[in-house]
């Protein structure tokens, strides 16, 4: 038996006639989905609005469910713009879009302004274009619609019980955009070694813009065992945050305004230490002067996003001079304490050294 092989052309050829057909069936669900929210079978039912019925039934997005009632209602004002989608000239999702901004444009609606551009752009860039389009016919109209999405921002910040801070909300297009400008040159990879997703890289943007590439002021509360690293020390405590490691109050404790508060053993407080910033204006400024960016090797991140490391801490004893600084990026920075990385300095360059890996022990002789 001979095996036929099917060609790219064929293939393409095919997924275009799928297409065709599936902007068809939608068109004919869109008729039927207005004529069902004449009837009140949804209601029937149970359903508060046909809109519900169809959304859950046909397991359909809010958004689908609303192109179909757009498409079903303006059909019959659409007649070139339906006729071009019968030809394979445009497909249901330029015809939706042309349909719901016929509802929202209103009487000044005219198909012909609309189809020609929806013939020559995607359905992603055409939807720009008629919001071009309804700003050019009703700019007061366009500037209420922005205004109801700019009232519909909001912002969630919930701890969960592991201490993570969960962020859930909504901005306008013109808050979305300014922060997305802002945080997308953060977001960026720091070098060939940086595997982070662009989910966490996102995620370490926006901790770094909301610092404002200046060091935080941040009040600890710690046992001299803590600080000390002693066996069976508790973890030190920080506002709006679960308890953290010795190991992240060192790495902030380099470059932070800290206020440090004591505790003996029994609670009471020892010492209460005044904010002072560990590396002072005139040091930072000759460090950025010297360095320019992040030292680790193959980042680039610049001097203004990087904090000041301690190559030997100065809760070790290590002095806070230019000597025993060198700028690291946050993510570099968090590598060294949190991860247990060590930077050495050979020849003038910063040479980051791999925390130890311990794979087992060999397995003695059976006895």
């Amino acid at each position: 038996m001979v095996e036929y092989e099917v060609s790219g052309q064929e293939i393409a050829n095919e997924l275009l006639r799928i297409r065709g057909e599936i902007s068809e069936l939608e068109l004919k669900f869109a008729r039927l989905a207005t004529q069902f929210n004449g009837t009140n079978w949804w209601d029937h039912e149970g359903f508060n609005t046909a809109f519900d019925w169809i959304r859950i039934n046909c397991h359909m997005t809010s958004h689908d469910v609303w192109n179909a009632f757009a498409v079903g209602s303006k059909e019959d004002e659409l007649p070139q713009s339906v006729e071009a989608m019968h030809q394979g000239e445009i497909g249901f999702a330029h015809l939706s879009t042309i349909a719901r901004t016929a509802n929202e444009v209103g009487p000044e609606f005219d198909e012909m302004k609309l189809l020609p551009l929806a013939r020559n752009y995607s359905p992603g860039k055409f939807f720009h274009k008629c919001l071009h389009y309804r700003h050019a016919i009703d700019a007061a109209g366009y500037n209420r619609d922005q205004e109801r999405l700019h009232e519909q921002r909001s912002l969630r910040l919930n701890t969960a019980r592991d201490g993570c801070l969960i962020i859930s909300g909504l901005l306008d297009p013109v808050g979305g955009a300014t922060v997305r400008a802002a945080l997308e040159p953060l977001s960026k990879r720091s070098g060939e070694h940086d595997d982070r997703t662009l989910e966490q890289r996102f995620a370490d943007g926006i901790v770094e813009l909301a610092s404002g590439g200046k060091p935080a002021e941040v009040q600890v509360t710690a046992t001299v065992e803590t600080l000390k690293g002693l066996a069976g020390a508790a973890a030190a405590e920080m506002e709006f945050s679960l308890p953290i490691a010795r190991s992240t109050v060192k790495r902030m404790a380099c470059d932070c305004s800290v206020t440090r508060v004591l505790l003996d053993q029994d609670s009471a407080v020892i010492d209460m230490g005044r904010s002072k910033r560990v590396v002072s204006s005139t040091l930072r400024a000759a460090l950025k002067v010297r360095d320019g960016h992040c030292q680790w090797p193959g980042c680039e991140r610049e001097a203004s996003r990087c904090d000041g490391h301690h190559l030997v801490h100065w809760a070790d004893g290590g002095e806070t001079n230019l000597d025993n600084l060198v700028l690291l990026c946050k993510r570099h920075h968090r590598m060294v304490h949190e991860g247990e990385w060590q930077l050495v300095r050979r020849n003038g360059k910063v040479v980051p050294v791999a925390p130890a890996v311990n794979f087992g022990y060999a397995r003695a002789p059976d006895g």
